[in-house]
């Protein structure tokens, strides 16, 4: 991977600032320890939906992070090109929160889950970015059979 206007170390650190922080607010906020008992005890729907999108959110947040781990492992010549582009791939399909769930949650905790998905979305423009190979330029396995044919000759 080439720096390109899309990605570089310093928009990888940038980026991997910001999930540190979106997560521990994540963190704060889905500690269910104490959040349970404030969405009342007698029902059942806003624990449920607080526990689903808390996982959820935590699991989004946690892709991310690991994204951003590997591309900052690319950078550091820890992980060849090779092996982030097959390893180090986000999900395009992962779930957004549940509208019925989102309902049942108090405000600031909808606030937040949107924050992730925003975050989540951009590091998917980013990704999708760089994957593209220009127009016209040689696919990896014609690469390959240029450098063998070169070492044979």
């Amino acid at each position: 991977m080439k720096h390109t206007s899309n990605i570089n170390p310093r928009i990888v650190e940038g980026l991997y600032c910001e999930a540190l922080i979106l997560s521990d607010e994540v963190r704060a906020a889905f500690d269910l320890s104490g959040r349970i008992e404030e969405t009342g005890t007698q029902e059942d729907a806003p624990r449920i939906a607080l526990s689903c999108e808390a996982l959820r959110t935590t699991t989004r947040m946690m892709h991310a992070v690991a994204w951003l781990l590997n591309h900052r492992a690319y950078f550091m010549g820890e992980l060849s090109e090779f092996q982030l582009r097959r390893y180090g791939r986000l999900a395009p399909d992962f779930p957004a929160a549940d509208p019925e769930r989102l309902l049942l949650l108090s405000p600031q905790i909808r606030k937040l889950i949107a924050a992730t998905e925003e975050f989540y979305a951009r590091l998917l423009r980013i990704d999708r970015g760089w994957r593209e190979v220009a127009p016209g330029a040689p696919r990896a396995i014609d690469q390959l059979r240029a450098r063998l044919g070169s070492a044979v000759a």
